[in-house]
This record gives structure tokens, sequence and C-alpha cells, in this order.
């Protein structure tokens, strides 16, 4: 139906053969290339960072939650501008959430000063988005706050493997962080997720909540290494198959490469649309701030029809998106929330448009949308 999606898989012949190895292996889950995959992604990560495979990017999120202790009567700030997976598993544990702005119309991620007019007393952690792959700014003002009120730390890190501040990854500054690694990500593997912890105890916390509490997984009893297990902890079972840390193994390799390729395109699409009307986010990032480019969101103008340009830009075979619709527009929320709290973000959410953009598209291509999209704002 498309001549350019929204993305497109960076598969080859390596993912197909890592998953056949996992099968003619026999071993299907919590094994090897588990363990394997979460040590390769605590080595991408740094600081000793600790890591859990687990099933998707919304039971770390939810483990999260949990392993800090957020429960009724507790809030938890999160950022307005996010998809709803966040607020979900917030309201899941019992907790409320807490709505922060966006910064600006050219910054869209939370700012620290939106975080400080949202605690309370009963603020027991914050969620951050690291909103299309450009890190939050204030994150490690955030982190400090944070500890010096004694509030948990989330870091939703979903669309940002990779991106740095200061040299320092993203995922890493808060208690834990939260990746996705579902079909559109930037390591992709269809299902999938991590968390990332740099605390041993919260760590522990971790294992027993992805894996029913027990204290010892069936591959321990299948290399003789214990016989029996406790249970610890009530737990879930969030873990992860093998196919896919088999896969993410592959696609962890092919990340950087790939990364540094989104950053180029996005160079593209920007210099296209810079005497244009349409404007791009994040176009003055801190020179200390590096980006991974999971997605490409444009603001169209003012008063313009963006439904006919989703029609115009279909005509001409180009699929766009959203990222992400309002939580006031769901049925499920519209009665908790309004735009009124999230001024910025309800004017974000009303132009915002997301572009194709995939490792692999070509610059041509880029051409082909800046050139649809704006002859249908014409």
């Amino acid at each position: 139906m498309w001549d350019i999606q929204l993305f497109k898989l960076n598969f080859d012949d390596l993912e197909v053969k890592a998953v056949s190895d996992v099968v003619a292996g026999g071993w299907l889950s919590m094994g090897e290339k588990i363990i394997s995959f979460e040590e390769s992604f605590g080595d991408f990560l740094g600081d000793g960072a600790h890591c859990k495979a687990v099933a998707n990017g919304t039971a770390a999120l939810h483990m999260a939650l949990l392993a800090l202790e957020v429960g009724r009567g507790d809030e938890v700030i999160i950022p307005s501008l996010t998809f709803v997976a966040d607020v979900n598993v917030v309201n899941l544990v019992g907790a409320k959430p807490i709505l922060a702005d966006a910064t600006s119309l050219s910054d869209w991620n939370m700012s620290l000063e939106s975080i400080e007019k949202q605690i309370t007393e009963r603020t027991k952690a914050v969620i951050v988005v690291h909103y299309a792959g450009y890190p939050c700014r204030d994150i490690v003002a955030i982190s400090q706050l944070c500890r010096d009120r004694g509030i948990g730390l989330i870091e939703d890190v979903a669309h940002a493997p990779g991106a740095k501040i200061a040299g320092k990854v993203c995922g890493t500054f808060g208690d834990i962080g939260c990746f996705s690694f579902f079909s559109n990500k930037n390591l992709s593997i269809g299902e999938g997720g991590m968390v990332s912890t740099l605390d041993p105890e919260i760590n522990m916390k971790l294992g027993y909540l992805r894996s029913h509490g027990m204290t010892t997984l069936t591959l321990d009893r299948h290399k003789g290494r214990a016989i029996t297990y406790d249970v610890a902890q009530p737990g879930l079972n969030y873990r992860m198959d093998e196919m896919r840390a088999a896969i993410g193994l592959v696609q962890l390799d092919k990340l950087p490469a790939a990364n540094v390729r989104r950053g180029e395109l996005t160079d593209r699409y920007r210099s296209n649309l810079h005497d244009s009307s349409v404007l791009v986010p994040f176009s003055k990032q801190a020179s200390n701030l590096q980006s991974v480019y999971h997605i490409l969101p444009v603001l169209l103008p003012k008063g313009a029809d963006r439904v006919a340009v989703i029609g115009a830009l279909k005509e001409n075979r180009i699929q766009s998106s959203i990222h992400y619709p309002p939580f006031w527009d769901f049925s499920s929320y519209k009665d908790q929330f309004s735009p009124d709290d999230s001024p910025i973000t309800a004017e974000i959410c009303n132009r915002q448009l997301t572009l194709p953009l995939f490792p692999t598209m070509t610059d041509g291509e880029v051409d082909q949308v800046t050139e649809a999209l704006l002859e249908a704002l014409r």
C-alpha cells in the first residue's frame, strides 16, 4: 500500500540465522541468549548497569513502579506528551498520575520547572520520557531534585536507546531505566523490553518481579545448579524468550550505525523544511546532548487541516502518524485530564504530525516526503 512507510525493519539474514540457531538448540525461554543480551546491553549502557530482559516496555514500566513500591495514595508525575502506557501503569498500581507540561513548542520534553510545580507531599515517583530520541535536557537536575526530595526517578527510554548527555547514557540517570524493543523502535525485536538499574537491591527486586518471585530459574535446574526454588516475594511473568534475545543481540550490534543514519536523515528533513511554515522541534540542542532520532515529529502551521494533510500524503502513498493523541481525548481518561492542565502539550497534540524515518531510508525518499508535505500545505 505504501511507497514510503512510517518505519521499516532493519533486518537481514543475521536475524533469521539467530532465530534458527535458537530453535535448533532446543531451549526457548530464559536461557543463555537472555543472559548474553542482558550483559551486552549492560555494557552498552555502561556505569555498571544491571539489566533484566522483559516481555515489553510496558512490563518494564510496571515492574519499575512496583520495585519502587508505588501504590495507592501515591502520586506519580509523568509527561503530558507520551504514549498511554505511562499513564496506564500508574493507574494500574493504584497511584494517581500527575501531568507535567512540555517545555515549549521547540522542546517537547518535560522540564525541571514543570516537575517542581507538580510535586506534593504525596509524590512518590517521576517518570521522564526522552521523547523522539532526544534526551530530556534537564535530566541531571531532575535526578538531583528527586534524590534531594526522596522521590523515585524512572526513565522511559523507549525512544532513546543510546542517547547521551555529556557521554552518560540515558537510562542510567534515574533509579530505573525502561526500554522498549517493539517493532518500530530503534532496537527492534517485535515485542520485548529491558529494565536497567545501577542499584543491586533494586536489580534483585526486578528479578523477582519478572519471574514469579522465584529464587532460581528453570535454566538453573536444567543445568543442575539448583534442585528447587523459593518464592521470595509475589511476582509476575514478564519474561522474554530466547528468540527475541537472539534478535536483540544482532540489533544491538547494528544500533550505533543505525542511529547515526537516523541523524543524517533528520538533518536532511530539517534542511528541506528550514524555510517553510513547518517546525521541526529540538533544532537547538545543547552540544553535550546526543540524540538517537527515533521518530521525525513536526509541528504543522496553525490552522492547517491535519486530516487533509495526512490524506494528501496517503494519496502519494506516504504513511504518516500522530505521536501522540492526548490523554484527554481517550474515553478512559477524558474525565481525569483536561487540555487546560497542559496547554503547551495541547497545542502540540493539535498540530503534530510524524513523518517516515528508518535507517534504510534514502535521501531521495526524504525529499519525496517533504515535497509531498509542502505541496499538501500549499
